[in-house]
């Protein structure tokens, strides 16, 4: 039975096409693949979660993931207009019907989707699981990437989930 699964968040085009890009995007897409490895050889389910708006239109090319993610047809796929990817969405049902209780999370924007998702999640109950440094995000006006993925993941440590 498959208790885990791996969520991985918005790692789509449009998100690199905006301002400065996303912070070590090629070291997180590396990492990424790598836990998609891992859970592909355990045979356990690989959902991979796609922001839907006016900027990313399904199947437009910035909706799509980057192409370097390995991505299959076999994998699972839920599409979502909120930074919370359970917020009307499929996801719930799904883990359910997978019989999911752990979540280990990587993908984008930490301090948006990523974050929303990890605190839902864990009010909903679910056992978190991350590897240090696979959240991305983007230099804002007042803070640079680094910082704003440090400060997360110091947040999120022991209190919505554990790294791994």
């Amino acid at each position: 039975m498959n208790t885990k699964a791996l969520i991985v968040i918005d790692l789509q085009n449009g998100l690199e096409n905006s301002g400065t890009g996303l912070f070590h995007l090629t070291d997180l897409l590396t990492g990424v693949n790598q836990r998609i490895a891992d859970y592909r050889k355990n045979h356990q389910p690989i959902i991979f979660i796609q922001h839907e708006d006016t900027e990313l239109v399904p199947e437009s090319y910035d909706w799509q993931l980057f192409e370097q993610l390995d991505a299959r047809d076999c994998d699972f796929y839920v599409g979502k207009t909120h930074a919370n990817s359970f917020f009307q969405t499929k996801l719930t049902a799904l883990l359910a019907e997978l019989a999911v209780t752990e979540l280990e999370f990587c993908g984008a924007q930490t301090e948006y989707c990523v974050d929303t998702t990890v605190r839902m999640a864990h009010g909903l109950g679910y056992t978190c699981f991350m590897k240090r440094g696979l959240s991305t995000t983007l230099n804002n006006d007042l803070l640079g990437a680094q910082t704003i993925i440090k400060h997360h993941e110091n947040l999120w440590d022991q209190r919505f989930l554990t790294f791994i």
